[in-house]
């Protein structure tokens, strides 16, 4: 039954303003507020609710994945927007983390609130057994 559902995904944000700013005019997504919450809706026609939170603290994980052919060109785009990008561990100096035998390149970052998103690349070629 559930599996029929029109289901969406959420989470919080200290101020539904400063985020409708960032995801709309920043990022570009197509944004709309309704009743003090912002509904951000992602190319792929998915729906994700943003709703304020006063206590808010941002998630320890990664919130909203964006997956792109081509993690370089998105990342410089992003970039020439505001976006900073997070210089974790293993990260180059253009923000990316390389595709390796756990996952594809990554380029972390941060909402106003503190939320982890990322920039996801192609994921890495499957290793090949018994080399």
């Amino acid at each position: 039954m559930l599996a029929t559902l029109p289901a969406f995904s959420s989470f919080s944000v200290l101020d539904i303003d400063e985020a409708a700013h960032f995801y709309g005019d920043v990022l570009g997504l197509s944004t709309s507020v309704a009743r003090g919450m912002l509904t951000l809706t992602l190319g792929s026609g998915a729906h994700v609710l943003v709703y304020p939170k006063p206590h808010h603290e941002p998630a320890s994980h990664t919130v909203l994945m964006f997956p792109t052919d081509d993690i370089v060109t998105t990342v410089e785009w992003a970039r020439s927007r505001g976006v900073v990008f997070e210089m974790l561990d293993g990260v180059g100096d253009d923000g990316i983390m390389p595709a390796n035998e756990w996952g594809p390149a990554n380029a972390w970052f941060r909402d106003p609130s503190g939320n982890w998103l990322s920039i996801v690349g192609e994921p890495a070629s499957d290793p090949v057994e018994g080399s």
